[in-house]
């Protein structure tokens, strides 16, 4: 019975009918024990009500693990711990003050502040985030063009910026240094607050490890998001798509979730190898991995979502 139902389960998750969240079985592993415990001690009785109950406890198992969502109490294993290794040289403190010759600003271990000022001609910015075992928040307008505090225990955090044709780059990561560094909720850990200016249209992309992310950006003019992750918890919360608004998702064993307005239309292409999904109710799906909101044709502004990743949950949802 458990092989009939795993089988079954991985059958319609493959075509589709099926999403359910990979992290149950970290949160859920005791109800095997429950499972193997109850056959155990009923192995010898052949009654009818043994059988009954040692049936409704692997289907009640099962039930659980498949479609449970504790989404809001449990313990997600991946971003709560993360291991590091930086490397510290004393050759490296030159690097400790900003350069404002070469527009590169780079700050040392504790709270720091970061700042580019806007300037009127600038249509197009991108943003390059990378670095891992942090926590970035970004859910505030700035009338900088970009500005962030950081809080830094391990590493230092380095912002550059130059220009691309027409579109304002700025770099922002961390700065390695030698040193081994266990992290989890309980101990220092590195965080970074943003805030941009909502003028521009805006260009995000996010190189992270073992990271903690949480962006609004329903205030901004997004043109292109693309979020490259690890073992992580990444949340953006989008607004209304331009023209053509595009969402790139590439994770390893990560929860990501994309919240999108209700009315948006969108076209989510995907590519999930073992990865729970979890998209708006009523979608249409076009093809196997490919799914459309009823209104994208019609629609003048669309998004256009393109999701890949190995043991990963993805969640696209409404608000």
């Amino acid at each position: 019975m458990i092989l009939v139902m795993i089988g079954a389960a991985f059958l319609l998750h493959n075509f589709g009918y099926l999403h359910f969240h990979w992290e149950n079985f970290a949160f859920l592993w005791p109800i095997f024990i429950v499972i193997g415990g109850v056959n155990l001690v009923l192995a010898g009785n052949r009654s009818a009500w043994a059988t009954i109950l040692k049936a409704a406890v692997i289907i009640g198992g099962f039930a659980l693990i498949l479609f449970g969502d504790f989404s809001g109490t449990r313990y997600r294993w991946w971003p709560h711990w993360s291991y590091n290794y930086h490397s510290d040289n004393n050759d490296d403190n030159s690097d400790d003050n900003d350069d404002m010759g070469s527009g590169k600003s780079v700050r040392v271990s504790g709270n720091s502040q970061f700042s580019e000022p806007f300037q009127a001609g600038i249509k197009v910015a991108r943003l390059n985030i990378s670095g891992g075992a942090t926590t970035f928040r970004l859910n505030d307008t700035t009338n900088q063009l970009f500005a962030a505090e950081t809080r830094s225990f391990h590493g230092k955090y380095q912002f550059d910026k130059h220009q691309e044709d027409s579109v304002y780059v700025m770099d922002f990561h961390m700065k390695e240094n030698h040193v081994w560094n266990w992290n989890d909720d309980g101990g220092d850990k590195n965080s970074v607050l943003m805030s941009l200016n909502t003028r521009p249209e805006w260009e995000m992309h996010i190189d992270a490890g073992a990271t903690d992310l949480d962006f609004d950006l329903s205030k901004y003019k997004m043109r292109d998001v693309v979020l490259k992750g690890g073992a992580g918890q990444f949340v953006l919360k989008m607004g209304e798509p331009l023209t053509n608004s595009n969402i790139t998702v590439e994770t390893g064993a990560s929860d990501v979730t994309v919240n999108i307005p209700q009315d948006a239309a969108y076209n989510i292409e995907t590519s999930s190898g073992l990865s729970s999904t979890d998209y708006p109710s009523g979608y249409i799906k076009k093809d196997d991995g490919h799914y459309e909101s009823p209104n994208f044709d019609a629609a003048r502004t669309k998004y256009y979502i393109h999701i890949s990743g190995g043991v990963s949950d993805f969640k696209v949802h409404t608000y």
